[in-house]
């Protein structure tokens, strides 16, 4: 069985070197939906609570939200970065409250405080799905990622392996000492 979450996702990003009308800098809005596959959790009934999902992908997910997305050799990248400096904002500001933990991964880098995400590939939503496949496949048993940003969508869908030891008090996926770190349940 699976549980699906969704979130809205706002961001500007262009496709550098493509010739046609994405080559300029605009926005959009992203729907991405995360479907997660597992077996209903008895103590719950569920396979795993929708806002747990939202949560658990927010927490690195937000690094995408209002952000600017350029590919990691496009010549505006400098250029924003030099805007940012002289403006003070380019290392974090305090009205820059939705900042997600900065990662590394192959695919991308968030620079939460200046609220930036520099990607290897052009940050199709094909891309997007990798990226977030990427950042959530040890968390939770993804079973399809489905993103759609403006008339563009995609879908990918993949085989989950094992299942999450779960709380069986609220359904979130337990911790690496076996307790919940919602309700403090511990695994016996």
């Amino acid at each position: 069985m699976k549980s699906l979450a969704t979130l809205d996702l706002q961001y500007a990003h262009r496709f550098y070197g493509f010739k046609g009308e994405a080559q300029y800098l605009h926005g959009h809005t992203g729907i991405l939906t995360i479907e997660v596959e597992d077996t209903i959790n008895d103590g719950v009934n569920m396979v795993f609570p929708c806002n747990e999902i939202q949560k658990t992908a927010w927490e690195v997910l937000k690094n995408f939200d209002h952000a600017l997305v350029l590919r990691e050799d496009d010549p505006l990248l400098p250029a924003i970065l030099d805007v940012y400096e002289k403006q003070g904002i380019r290392n974090g500001h305090p009205s820059n409250i939705m900042t997600g933990p900065a990662f590394k991964t192959e695919l991308a880098t968030a620079y939460p405080e200046c609220r930036l995400v520099v990607t290897k590939e052009t940050m199709t939503v094909e891309a997007m799905i990798k990226i977030v496949y990427d950042l959530l496949k040890d968390k939770l048993n993804i079973s399809k990622i489905t993103f759609s940003s403006g008339v563009n969508k995609a879908s990918e869908e993949y085989t989950p392996t094992g299942t999450k030891a779960r709380c069986p008090l609220c359904g979130i996926a337990l911790d690496e000492n076996g307790v919940c770190p919602k309700c403090g349940y511990k695994h016996k």
